[in-house]
């Protein structure tokens, strides 16, 4: 989901071959194939592949957007940095219900609608159809595309961490072997397989979190004593802030809770539910499912800086240790096991997310936006779902810090190109398609200029300002002036059925 995910992908995890850890995983996979197999039988179609044929239910689809959400993030680049920054790296998930509530209220009824009243199968396809642009849907989709190799590239590498600390069989092999397994069920079944998988991977993320949040609090000997050991040797850690900025704080509140409206592999789920009127659901079934996921994401960063704390274990060597460490020293053998599978299940949800989204742009969104048509998209949708992942495969070999680089560019690509067009575009009649078209132009070319400007040591924004937060406040900006100055072409730019959904 974030960021910081790159805690996980740029070093190697602890040895996890034991026998109890392999038997889960090897489970767990033959859970996915079994999924893999029972949605191939019911994909026949684009739509069934794209979308699930608009027939999921309101809580497996909350249960999907949870997990594709918050990927292999919470279970270690998120403790670790909890670990690290204390108070501070809970800004990035405190806007989770926000964000939720915003989803639901300002994009997904309306995306839902809208597939009642025009064939969609892509967010592009929302973009095109509000502003009535070509250009607009294809500029979009190349954005996305672009963001979409990074954000794969480094979610295989951190699955071929995992596969390789698991089973020993070395990182390349097991980038290969994450790859091949996610890519067997979502060629076959489509969307159809990730969203059951994510349902599987969400129930099981739950339960291990909580567990683990248990054992967490025993281990530290409860809030009020590991509290007192932090603020002994570090007060600054439970600070408002924590290490953070407070500016840095801020931005990651702002941008994790306004840039989530614009991540496709979530917003895309919208257009599978089967009833709309249970949305209003959505929100609290949504907040709940990420709280319980999360207990772990905060529980053992607090309870492992607060072991290191009062003596009672070695500072971290690094920092996304802090998971395997407390799991593999402080809890049951099956424990760890089970959050391991965990975490191979949330990146394996996201890359088939990412696969699907892909795959529609390459299949759909790119070839309507020169006026052309795909003969049979169902076949070439798996087609370029195959060449996606080897693409991403073959990047994910490249250095740690390229693909770390990559994942942080996909985030603030989404942002600032989708959010603005998107979220706004759905719910302002004011809304222009010149607008549309400058401020995915700007989000665009600022987050690719700032960011590779930052990768290669050229230039630098002030501390605690991202450029993921700066691009989304100017595409934003872009978007609202130019729409305003040329307000004359707003009635030409929506069409009368988008104006009955956008009105619903």
């Amino acid at each position: 989901m974030m960021p910081p995910l790159v805690l996980l992908q740029t070093a190697a995890l602890p040895a996890l071959t034991q026998p109890a850890i392999v038997g889960v995983a090897l489970a767990y996979f033959v859970v996915v194939a079994a999924i893999g197999v029972w949605a191939t039988r019911r994909t026949r179609s684009a739509a069934d592949f794209f979308v699930a044929g608009q027939g999921i239910g309101l809580w497996p689809l909350a249960i999907a957007a949870m997990a594709a959400t918050l990927s292999g993030f919470a279970f270690i680049g998120g403790p670790g940095l909890v670990y690290t920054l204390g108070l501070g790296g809970v800004f990035l998930v405190l806007p989770a219900s926000l964000t939720n509530t915003l989803g639901a209220w300002v994009l997904a009824k309306r995306m839902r609608l809208l597939a009642e009243v025009r064939p969609m199968i892509t967010v592009p396809d929302a973009i095109g159809a509000r502003f009535q642009s070509r250009a607009a849907q294809g500029l979009s989709a190349v954005a996305m595309l672009i963001a979409i190799v990074g954000y794969m590239a480094t979610n295989v590498l951190a699955l071929g961490l995992v596969i390789d600390a698991i089973f020993g069989i070395g990182l390349t092999p097991a980038i290969w072997v994450g790859t091949a397994i996610t890519l067997a069920y979502s060629v076959s079944g489509g969307i159809l397989a990730g969203i059951y998988t994510d349902l599987f991977q969400g129930a099981l993320m739950a339960l291990a979190s909580v567990l683990v949040f248990v054992y967490a609090l025993g281990a530290g000997g409860g809030v009020e004593a590991m509290s007192r050991a932090i603020l002994s040797a570090d007060p600054s850690w439970l600070g408002p802030f924590g290490k953070l900025p407070p500016i840095a704080a801020l931005s990651f509140f702002f941008v994790f809770g306004i840039g989530a409206l614009g991540q496709p592999h979530v917003v895309h789920k919208f257009y599978m539910l089967r009833d709309p009127r249970r949305l209003r659901w959505y929100p609290l079934i949504m907040t709940c499912a990420l709280t319980v996921a999360l207990l772990l994401y905060f529980g053992v960063g607090f309870a492992m800086r607060a072991l290191v704390a009062a003596g009672q274990m070695p500072p971290l060597a690094r920092a996304d240790d802090a998971t395997p460490v407390f799991l593999l020293q402080r809890t049951p053998v099956l424990l760890a096991a089970l959050v391991f599978s965990g975490v191979s299940a949330a990146i394996m949800s996201t890359v088939n997310s990412f696969m699907s989204i892909g795959a529609a742009a390459l299949t759909h969104d790119l070839p309507v936006a020169f006026g052309r048509t795909v003969a049979n998209e169902l076949r070439w949708g798996r087609i370029w779902t195959v060449v996606l992942s080897i693409v991403a495969a073959l990047v994910a070999q490249a250095s740690g810090t390229l693909v770390a680089f990559l994942g942080i560019f996909g985030w603030g690509l989404f942002a600032s190109t989708l959010v603005p067009a998107l979220a706004i575009g759905l719910n302002w009649t004011g809304a222009t398609r010149a607008g549309a078209v400058a401020s995915i132009s700007f989000g665009l070319v600022t987050t690719l200029v700032l960011e590779t400007l930052g990768y290669l040591k050229v230039f630098s924004l002030p501390t605690g300002v991202t450029v993921s937060g700066l691009a989304l406040v100017g595409s934003l900006l872009v978007f609202l002036s130019v729409s305003w100055f040329t307000r004359a072409s707003a009635a030409a730019t929506l069409a009368p059925d988008i104006r009955l959904v956008m009105e619903v």
